[in-house]
């Protein structure tokens, strides 16, 4: 007799593999993160590694120091790389660094010592800042790799296996989140200067990669751990190397992750990081560092508004998503605190840089420094962004930068060609004197980028893998295209812009052509260092040339002093304003013919 068939089938019949993994992983998932195999295809190498080439490289090439920071952190290079300086007591024109470093001008007065002649100093002294900015972007990939090691950041397992393996779920995360640390607006301009807030910025990073190795290397993450900080001491940021050394320690002192087998016991950990944190003090205190510039902000709407526009322009896209971070991963922040390290250790680093932004003069450069561990946050975003809301971050991607870049081009086309008139008169009136020229070589780098940028959008709103790393491509790829295009296309404008060089040839063209040294009155770092290396001026303070029958001052003290006017000693021959900036003014005054016989 026959048996009676079962009035329903079991419902696992009813679904695909993939559809019934997914059901069971969701059920109360311990993480968020629902990520399986073919989600964590790594970026492709080579063409991960010209990107960060095509970032790296313009800023760096075929330009003059940039003022005002640029150029007056390489005078102080300068002048300890032809003697004219303590290396102890760096000074230009007798005056201190607003920034109390040490380690930022001793490796561009290397580097100058150690170039070539045909090098341009200048260009020599830029040198190891590239160099740090590639460290920088290395130690924050591998910072982000190793905190998506840890337990608790690891996707769900699923019932029937299929779930990302650990490794590759981490190089996944780390991808994405070296592309958003790239694709931060604000670090573009800042991270390729010759100033100490690229070292800190690379000093931050290095340690935010050591403090996230730690339990899982010993000699590497150590060794980056203690030149994390030295480097951030001797950059000028002593009190930044000892908040963020003791608060990883904490994090680690009440850190409850199991331990791999084999790892560094937890006390040595916290013994080691404090003990290094406390060193580094001491350094500080040696090398009279502790210099505390604490400028409060106002309280006035207009200064919070601008910090405001700051954290909201200067962060993006990075603090969108690591505000989602926050969001989807807040049972495993709040719940289970002891045990999060991946979440803890980005936190901490941003909230000491936040903290920092909020109460010194220079925000931007402090913010710069929460850069890193804010793209660690964001990165741990991606596997739980939903379709709808990465589709949104790619459409308000290809519309900023697809504007931005069609903007560039237009400009540089009416420059080119006078059409549309508008943009040339909009340039000739911001930057009188500017003549653009046509340079193949950009033009040729400019139109591979554009055809990059084009084939690149194609890839993303086409068919392609199901990678998590998606949503960050697009961000990274026009913040480097539009980085690219302004350095390639528009770098002689820029070059006339933000350079001293058109001012300091109206002042040398006034003065005779053989002159023994010129003196100076209340000039700025920026102007002296100008005067120096564009004008090659032999320079002295006027208190010490009393000799000397030129001298040049700036527009904030020549009509106020004592011995310039009618009937006077100094005669004012010339006023020469930045052809860019005409609220920047230098006074060149001549000793007056009464005066010159009694040299």
């Amino acid at each position: 007799m026959r048996q009676p068939v079962r009035s329903a089938l079991p419902f696992s019949l009813l679904l695909t593999h993939r559809s019934l993994i997914l059901i069971l992983a969701t059920v109360n998932p311990p993480t968020p993160a629902i990520v399986a195999q073919d989600a964590v295809q790594r970026f492709p190498r080579l063409v991960l590694w010209l990107f960060c080439a095509a970032y790296v490289l313009p800023g760096f090439l075929f330009r003059g120091p940039w003022k005002r920071a640029d150029i007056t952190t390489f005078g102080y290079m300068a002048e300890l790389a032809r003697g004219a300086s303590d290396w102890w007591k760096p000074t230009l024109g007798g005056l201190n660094p607003d920034v109390d470093a040490l380690l930022p001008y001793w490796l561009g007065a290397w580097a100058i010592q150690m170039s070539p002649s045909w090098l341009s100093t200048d260009f020599a002294a830029r040198l190891p800042f590239m160099l740090l900015l590639v460290m920088a972007l290395l130690a924050t990939w591998y910072g982000i790799y190793y905190l998506a090691r840890s337990p608790q950041a690891q996707p769900v397992a699923f019932a029937f296996g299929g779930e990302a393996p650990p490794t590759d779920y981490a190089c996944a995360v780390a991808d994405g989140g070296v592309l958003a640390f790239m694709a931060c607006l604000g670090l573009a301009q800042l991270a390729h200067e010759t100033t100490p807030a690229l070292t800190q910025l690379c000093f931050t990073a290095l340690l935010f990669y050591a403090t996230a190795a730690i339990p899982y290397q010993l000699v590497t993450p150590g060794l980056g751990a203690a030149v994390g900080l030295t480097g951030l001491t001797l950059s000028g940021a002593p009190s930044m190397a000892l908040a963020l050394g003791t608060g990883c320690a904490a994090i680690y002192l009440i850190d409850l992750t199991p331990i791999p087998s084999g790892a560094m016991p937890q006390k040595w950990r916290v013994a080691g990081i404090f003990g290094m944190s406390v060193f580094c003090a001491a350094l500080a205190t040696q090398l009279d560092l502790w210099q505390w510039r604490i400028d409060l902000p106002s309280a006035n709407w207009v200064e919070w508004q601008s910090l405001g526009n700051l954290f909201l322009w200067f962060t993006w896209p990075a603090w969108p998503l690591a505000l989602w971070t926050l969001w989807r991963w807040h049972h495993h922040l709040f719940c289970s605190p002891f045990a999060s390290r991946h979440l803890w250790l980005p936190l901490w680093f941003v909230a000491v840089a936040s903290a920092a932004t909020l109460t010194t003069s220079a925000a931007d450069r402090s913010l710069l420094l929460a850069l890193p561990a804010l793209a660690a946050l964001a990165a741990f975003a991606l596997p739980t962004l939903g379709r709808s809301l990465g589709a949104l971050i790619d459409w308000f991607t290809l519309i900023f930068f697809s504007g931005c870049a069609l903007i560039i081009w237009v400009v540089w086309i009416s420059m080119q060609t006078g059409f549309p008139p508008q943009p040339a008169l909009n340039v000739a009136r911001l930057a009188p004197g500017f003549t653009h020229s046509f340079s193949f070589i950009p033009f040729c780098i400019a139109i591979c980028a554009s055809a990059t940028w084009a084939w690149l959008v194609k890839w993303r709103v086409g068919r392609h893998p199901s990678v998590f790393w998606k949503s960050v491509v697009l961000p990274a790829g026009g913040t480097a295209l539009c980085w690219l295009l302004l350095m390639t296309l528009w770098l002689p404008l820029l070059d006339f812009a933000r350079s001293y060089a058109p001012m300091m040839q109206q002042v040398t063209a006034l003065l005779p052509k053989k002159t023994d040294y010129v003196c100076t009155l209340a000039l700025s770092r920026s102007q002296t260092t100008a005067l120096q290396f564009h004008g090659h001026l032999n320079l002295q303070p006027l208190e010490t040339g009393a000799n000397c029958l030129w001298l040049i001052t700036n527009g904030e003290t020549s009509h106020t002093t004592a011995g310039f006017g009618p009937g006077k000693p100094w005669q004012l021959r010339s006023t020469v304003s930045h052809p860019a900036d005409l609220n920047e003014k230098l006074y060149l005054f001549e000793r007056s013919s009464a005066c010159k016989k009694c040299k």
